[in-house]
């Protein structure tokens, strides 16, 4: 028993400790970033860059899914420990929580019925314009559609937007390029929209790209996730992912 006990105690010693958890917080109404299957599994593309950084970095990812306007005040109470779910490092929000390196970066677009002539934000007076609460597209709504005469109405998630564009109630939407043309543009109740105007990648607006938001002060943890990004990239990880999903590069230039 006493040989057994040492020998317990020694293989405790040499076995690596295993690092706790990673909770990653996600909004899963963002095709095909970050949806659910018909199971009820939390998937896309979002999910797959995660749980290929925690696989980099020796930790479970746990998702942990929250209403994208709570996602930062949700990181600050500390419900989880980083947000992977397409979050635009804008320097508004760079003052509240600190960003990994860039994981992607794709436009926004205005999307109306392919039958509205659009030549620019003045187009949309008398529009209602569905956003997602709390995103980058409503800033840009809000400081361009706005002024020149459009509704702007907020939702708490992307997908209640289509389904009020599809319904009536809604004219149309500002919404990543991406994500658009999947959760929406693809399917039959988008087949009579399409995108208008000219891609958006101001910065004032949508910063510069997507990266894996943490709370202020964990350097060890953001050189970890920034060494993480940086091998899949390298070793065909990020790529095998990235196609799953889309047709092109998503990182940019």
């Amino acid at each position: 028993m006493r040989k057994t006990l040492i020998a317990l105690a020694v293989a405790a010693i040499a076995a690596p400790a295993f690092a706790a958890d990673l909770k990653v917080a996600v909004d899963p109404t963002y095709e095909p970033f970050t949806y659910k299957t018909p199971q009820g599994e939390v998937t896309g593309f979002d999910v797959d860059i995660a749980k290929a950084v925690c696989q980099q970095i020796k930790r479970k990812c746990v998702f942990v899914e929250q209403v994208w306007d709570s996602m930062i005040p949700g990181l600050q109470a500390k419900k989880y420990d980083v947000i992977v779910s397409s979050m635009s490092m804008t320097d508004e929000r760079r003052r509240v929580v600190d960003f990994s390196d860039r994981y992607y970066k794709t436009p926004s677009a205005v999307v109306l019925k392919k039958s509205v002539e659009y030549k620019g934000p003045a187009s949309t007076k008398g529009l209602k314009i569905g956003v997602l609460k709390g995103s980058t597209q409503e800033k840009w709504a809000l400081g361009e559609l706005k002024p020149a005469g459009a509704t702007i109405v907020p939702y708490e998630a992307q997908d209640q937007v289509y389904l009020d564009v599809k319904s009536g109630r809604l004219d149309g939407t500002v919404a990543d390029k991406v994500e658009v043309n999947g959760g929406f543009l693809r399917k039959p109740e988008g087949a009579d929209y399409g995108y208008k105007g000219p891609d958006q990648y101001e910065t004032k607006y949508y910063g510069d790209g997507i990266g894996i938001a943490m709370r202020k002060n964990q350097g060890d943890l953001k050189k970890q996730i920034n060494e993480a990004i940086k091998t899949i990239r390298s070793n065909g990880t990020y790529a095998t992912i990235a196609k799953k999903y889309f047709e092109f590069d998503p990182y940019g230039n």
